[in-house]
């Protein structure tokens, strides 16, 4: 964790780590052995992270919940599919999730920005003052952004202590992930057993197509394995999920298990993602060194705004997005790299060395996180051919973005360069029409989600509203499969809040012995 950047092999360069030589992910955009598709012509990016506890150990760690709005999108604007449920039907299980992981924010009372069980936010850093004073003059908010990181001990957690390394793991578990805050806890009832290296196949059922339990390969002896349980619960992550399903044939479910709907994999989204808008502020230039540690993140952020205007039909797109951005005198690297061509001209030794202490600090990147509205042209299944090393049939990918997603990054990018102008700054990226404005490819961001929609009709659904299966009882899916809907809200908070509500389903179930 407290390695030096250039302590790394070749000092970071040509190595194949996603996230650079001390992060915490293990796997990647391609996972060898371990193969997927895209459909002829389009491009879908997954990223695995084969490790235990996942995505949890290097994710951004934004904790965002969703609102009202989110949950009723199609009342609104008619476009996509409602929840079965309600932001009340959740609230009080982000009010749970908050006080168990530890979420730092501030409470404003912003429409469909729900406050929510705070720590204190930390304080915000120079260069993000000079973008929220900007941001005040334009009548867009920016307040402290909402991190599962500790400003305050919790649970004998310690407080973060603003090494800003927190995609490599937190030695003292100050950020969240499953393995230091979820999995210590459960492990100490006595209840739980973890098997790793196990590479599950399927979901087995008994002749009433009931799910009794999973099959897995055991990657060290390359042998099959078999569970057996009263409930199966899938958390693979929504892609992996949707294939463990379609890959649980039986003759009870010939399509896949809890496939009678056809729409296991159906309406794959992911968010839209518009980054790499930079920005050069002179008003930076020339400062003393100053402290700008903090958490491994934004200490700022704009939620969107402009619910009004979409109400009206004064924007060309439905649906919103917010902005998050970065900056710093932190070691050299994406906000620092324009020095040498545009604004140094040059130089070598001390002359070099002065001309980047002068701009040092002086760059600040915009990107946008908006929501996509799930469409029939995006969706995965498996490829009738190839298999991966275990021998499981793979995915391939289809994927879509609409005008509604591509007009929402062309209107993100004018806003970064209405912030960058209005804070006396210069704009040094643009993008157009040719590029699509910038928009990240399918699957880019890493959130995607709602391959086993739950609804209230077993015919358009294929889960009930407590992300039970409707062709199987005992099967729930409590990862991000079960999402009607992508809001622009980073979406893991509500995977957890999902997944306590359903936890708590479940066992009521048990005890009822319903299932």
């Amino acid at each position: 964790m407290m390695e030096w950047t250039y302590d790394a092999p070749h000092r970071g360069a040509s190595h194949g780590h996603t996230f650079g030589y001390f992060d915490a992910a293990v796997g990647g955009w391609q996972v060898e052995g371990e193969p997927y598709l895209s459909a002829p012509g389009q491009e879908f990016r997954w990223f695995r992270s084969r490790m235990l506890g996942g995505r949890t150990n290097h994710w951004g760690r934004i904790s965002l919940r969703m609102g009202p709005y989110d949950f009723k999108p199609y009342s609104r604007d008619g476009k996509g599919f409602d929840w079965p449920i309600t932001y009340d039907d959740l609230a009080p299980y982000y009010d749970k999730t908050e006080e168990l992981i530890g979420v730092f924010g501030s409470h404003e009372g912003l429409e469909n920005t729900p406050d929510g069980k705070f720590q204190p936010a930390p304080k915000p850093r120079c260069y993000e003052l000079v973008i929220q004073k900007a941001c005040q003059k334009l009548g867009i908010p920016c307040i402290p952004s909402r991190l599962s990181i500790i400003t305050q001990p919790l649970n004998g957690r310690p407080a973060c202590h603003y090494c800003g390394q927190c995609g490599r793991s937190c030695a003292t578990s100050s950020n969240f992930s499953s393995p230091t805050v979820l999995l210590p806890p459960a492990l100490k009832t006595g209840n739980l057993e973890i098997r790793c290296n196990a590479m599950a196949r399927e979901v087995l059922v008994d002749g009433e197509g009931r799910a009794t339990g999973v099959s897995y390969i055991d990657k060290k002896t390359r042998k099959e394995v078999q569970v057996r349980s009263k409930v199966v619960v899938l958390a693979a992550s929504a892609c992996e999920s949707a294939r463990l399903l379609l890959n649980s044939k039986s003759p009870r479910h010939p399509n896949g298990l809890a496939n009678s709907s056809g729409l296991v994999g159906k309406y794959l989204m992911d968010t839209v993602g518009a980054d790499g808008s930079d920005g050069f502020l002179p008003i930076l230039m020339d400062l003393p060194p100053h402290n700008c540690d903090g958490v491994g993140g934004m200490h700022l952020y704009m939620p969107w705004w402009n619910y009004q205007r979409q109400l009206r039909r004064e924007l060309p797109f439905a649906r919103g997005y917010h902005i998050e951005f970065g900056g710093g005198r932190g070691m050299p690297g994406p906000y620092s790299g324009y020095g040498t061509e545009k604004f140094l001209g040059g130089g070598y030794g001390v002359e070099l060395k002065r001309g980047v202490r002068k701009l040092h600090g002086a760059f600040v990147g915009f990107s946008c996180r908006g929501e996509m509205i799930p469409n029939e042209d995006s969706y995965c299944e498996i490829d009738p051919t190839v298999v991966d090393q275990w021998g499981v049939p793979v995915l391939k990918f289809h994927f879509k973005w609409t005008q509604d997603e591509i007009l929402m990054a062309k209107h993100s990018r004018e806003i970064f360069e209405e912030i960058i102008l209005t804070a006396g700054g210069e704009v040094l990226s643009r993008f157009s029409a040719d590029d699509n404005w910038g928009i990240s490819k399918g699957g880019e961001i890493i959130h995607e989600v709602g391959t086993t929609r739950m609804g209230d009709d077993r015919r358009t659904s294929v889960l009930n509203p407590y992300c039970q299966a409707w062709d199987s009882k005992t099967l729930f899916v409590t990862d991000g499969a079960p999402f009607c809907s992508n809001a622009d809200k980073n979406p893991t908070l509500s995977i957890m809040a999902l997944a306590w509500r359903t936890s708590e389903y479940i066992a009521e179930q048990v005890r009822k012995g319903s299932v």
